[in-house]
């Protein structure tokens, strides 16, 4: 049996594409314990996400998390859920279709434009087969995490590079690794918060929440603390805000190790008790809202905050389909498309030369 994985047949004619991927960290099918049991069985267990030596994790894994999680997990799904799917699901396929469209309107309707989940479905590895039965040559990857770390950016790379390992006739291929000081994408989260204040009026405080890391992450040398602390300065910038206005914190805490601080929700109970009266709460490290920011943030983390003495708790949503958050992605998109060929016409007058010169049909 061969290594690699059969290739398409070639069509000399056929002119070579270019595409641009977008990359989520992933979603179960459904919000049931069975589901949610096959999603934290390949999330879990990728060793970029949990740096524990395999045989311990396998038996912490399979002994103990997969017997409790799911069926708790499921549950917090159940609340959240849309009549299209999981929101991370829907809101990303959205950013993709929109991203065709503006791309387009941009003078580039010859791109290819899809999206992939890291976790669950569609596998990154059945987009880039699709793209090779596409005629596809240039890809270029988009992980959708603003702010690099080894266990979500990196993750995305290793599965791109094991899929590429398998393929004979790999395309060109490029990654965006973050754009967490990226003008459009800060100058978005700004207006969101601004649109939300115009409405709602302004809070006591804006508690930026960032998903958490190990701490020990940051001691080997991951990025990612940095990058968040950047893109909630940049953030507080564009707002005008005072140092004493808003706060970085890091939620979504897993096992009793140490993880990056200050904590999201004790830190909105330390607040609500000491007699800060309302908060607004932002998520820059999800573009797309999903069960950490519409279940932890939205509801559990309001519920801890209400009960420790506040009295107002505002979610300000994620980025989702919001026109400047596209244009922002489109203009981050063309900016690492440079240099690549600008249409697929260019390729086409090549094939035509190669079949004069004698090259096979």
């Amino acid at each position: 049996m061969s290594r690699y994985a059969p290739e398409p047949a070639q069509q000399h004619g056929a002119p070579r594409r270019t595409a641009v991927l977008l990359v989520n960290l992933g979603t179960p099918e459904a919000p049931t314990a069975s589901a949610l049991r096959r999603y934290l069985k390949q999330f879990l267990w990728d060793p970029r996400v949990v740096e524990i030596p395999r045989p311990v994790w396998w038996l912490i894994l399979n002994g103990i998390i997969l017997n409790l999680r799911p069926a708790k997990s499921a549950a917090k799904y159940a609340q959240i859920w849309m009549k299209d799917g999981s929101p991370l699901k829907v809101y990303t396929e959205r950013q993709a279709k929109l991203l065709k469209g503006w791309l387009g309107q941009a003078g580039k309707p010859e791109l290819v434009v899809a999206w992939a989940m890291r976790y669950g479905q569609p596998s990154i590895g059945s987009v880039l087969d699709q793209f090779k039965r596409d005629g596809v040559e240039r890809v270029l990857v988009v992980p959708l995490y603003p702010q690099y770390a080894a266990s979500t950016s990196a993750s995305v790379m290793d599965d791109v590079a094991d899929w590429m390992k398998r393929s004979r006739n790999p395309p060109e291929l490029r990654f965006i690794k973050h754009f967490h000081d990226d003008p459009g994408y800060i100058g978005a989260l700004a207006a969101s918060v601004r649109e939300h204040w115009q409405a709602n009026g302004r809070p006591d405080k804006l508690v930026m929440s960032f998903h958490g890391l190990p701490r020990r992450s940051l001691d080997l040398g991951d990025p990612y603390y940095c990058e968040c602390q950047k893109t909630g300065r940049l953030l507080a910038e564009a707002l005008q805000l005072r140092a004493d206005d808003y706060l970085i914190t890091f939620q979504s805490r897993f096992g009793k190790a140490e993880w990056l601080q200050p904590y999201t929700q004790p830190t909105l109970e330390k607040v609500g008790a000491g007699g800060t009266a309302r908060v607004d709460v932002i998520c820059p490290g999800f573009v797309a809202d999903c069960l950490e920011t519409l279940e932890e943030i939205a509801l559990e983390c309001k519920a801890a905050f209400l009960s420790s003495g506040g009295k107002e708790f505002h979610y300000i949503p994620c980025l989702n389909e919001r026109p400047d958050w596209i244009a922002a992605l489109r203009d981050l998109v063309s900016t690492h498309l440079a240099g690549w060929p600008a249409s697929a016409q260019a390729d086409t007058a090549a094939t035509e030369r190669a079949k004069a010169l004698g090259a096979r049909q």
